[in-house]
């Protein structure tokens, strides 16, 4: 009790002196406390943001001849032309276009992050999303190329289809080191693109997607919004079935929704129960069914839930889920077991729970600039003679 009294009283006799103080003294002190207070901030801003150069420790090696295949939302991938995009896609195509800076910092630091997955090789398959060009698409392959160590094979195929009238100008991408045919979008209007990743003869059918958000899609409508992506992308996964009930597919996207939402279950067909996979009609089988979003949250969430509770944390919105014949021993395989999803140099430093770093908007670099909203989500996959 003593020691409060003793510093309240020294704090008024400084304010006493403080008030005696000619008034040009006075604003001199505080000028003085304002500019102290700015290196502080700027001191700290800078020691939260690594030079671009700094590459974070890498993943373990992977065995010999496995596959690493990674999902990423990459947050506002822009090019370097400025195309007079509509909004809200007008900022980022002006600020990338006109600041070379900005635009390289971005492009490094997808490029860092990626490349140290693996033991540092990379992975083999990226699928992107929030891509704006085949030209953003070409930026980063040729930044990931860049930027690979000697010993690692280049990124040499790209698979990209703009997509120009569905509400944003952004679209999903492929960039691997294995060979792509047959690119194709799916469905209408919609960010849904379809690939074969053909390697000796066998094919990987991979379906990249980004749902629409749950800020813009408030029904139900089978046709419209999430449920309509749940609805294409079910009906393409029957329509390889049906041809190949063995057929290798993996399904991965930002869903902007979680695992347990009963429209995956009910529509797309996902199962975290492998008994379920082969009854009628065929499921697939999602990797992150079951986990938890503080282990496995891909992103983090602050506001209301559609059934009105608010909610701050993480949550699992980008997923991957595969057929039944890619649980198999013939031809592509997945390890299921392998699935994570990295963090490691992706927290800002000093940053409370599971929160992505972002790169943020033009006005928005108060804690310097990260990576993206999101985390990836990787998994092997494994070619069998």
């Amino acid at each position: 009790m003593k020691r409060r009294w003793s510093q309240s009283r020294a704090i008024a006799e400084l304010l006493a002196a403080f008030g005696r103080l000619p008034p040009a003294y006075q604003a001199a002190l505080l000028l003085l406390l304002v500019a102290v207070g700015l290196i502080y901030w700027l001191v700290q801003r800078h020691s939260e943001q690594p030079p671009a150069s700094v590459v974070p420790e890498a993943d373990a090696p992977l065995p010999q001849g496995d596959i690493l295949f990674c999902h990423w939302n990459f947050e506002n991938l822009f090019d370097d032309v400025n195309d007079q995009r509509r909004p809200p896609d007008a900022e980022y195509d002006r600020w990338f276009a006109q600041h070379a800076d900005i635009r390289q910092l971005k492009y490094s630091r997808i490029a860092e992050a990626l490349l140290r997955l693996g033991g540092g090789r990379g992975p083999d398959i990226i699928a992107g999303n929030e891509v704006e060009s085949r030209r953003a698409a070409e930026l980063l392959r040729d930044e990931l190329n860049r930027r690979r160590s000697a010993d690692t094979l280049p990124y040499e195929h790209l698979a990209m289809i703009e997509l120009r009238d569905a509400g944003r100008h952004i679209a999903p991408c492929v960039i691997s080191r294995l060979p792509l045919r047959q690119a194709r979008l799916l469905g209408h209007r919609q960010r849904i693109l379809e690939v074969l990743v053909s390697v000796q003869g066998k094919d990987l059918v991979l379906i990249n997607s980004h749902w629409t958000s749950q800020l813009s899609d408030k029904g139900n409508d089978p046709g419209r919004g999430r449920a309509g992506y749940a609805t294409v992308i079910a009906e393409r996964f029957r329509h390889w079935y049906q041809q190949q009930p063995a057929v290798d597919l993996l399904v991965c996207g930002d869903f902007n929704t979680t695992p347990d939402d009963p429209l995956l279950h009910d529509r797309l067909g996902l199962t975290g129960n492998r008994e379920q996979l082969t009854q009628a009609p065929p499921r697939l089988f999602g990797l992150l069914n079951g986990k938890s979003p503080e282990l496995y949250g891909t992103i983090y969430y602050t506001g209301q839930l559609p059934d009105g509770r608010h909610f701050s944390g993480p949550l699992i919105y980008d997923q991957i889920a595969v057929s039944p014949g890619l649980l198999d021993d013939q031809a592509w395989t997945c390890l299921p077991d392998t699935l994570q999803v990295p963090t490691h140099g992706l927290i800002r430093s000093g940053s409370r729970g599971r929160r992505p770093w972002r790169f943020g908007s033009p006005g928005d670099d108060a804690f310097g600039r990260g990576y993206s909203d999101h985390f990836p989500v990787t998994v092997v996959l494994r070619l069998l003679p």
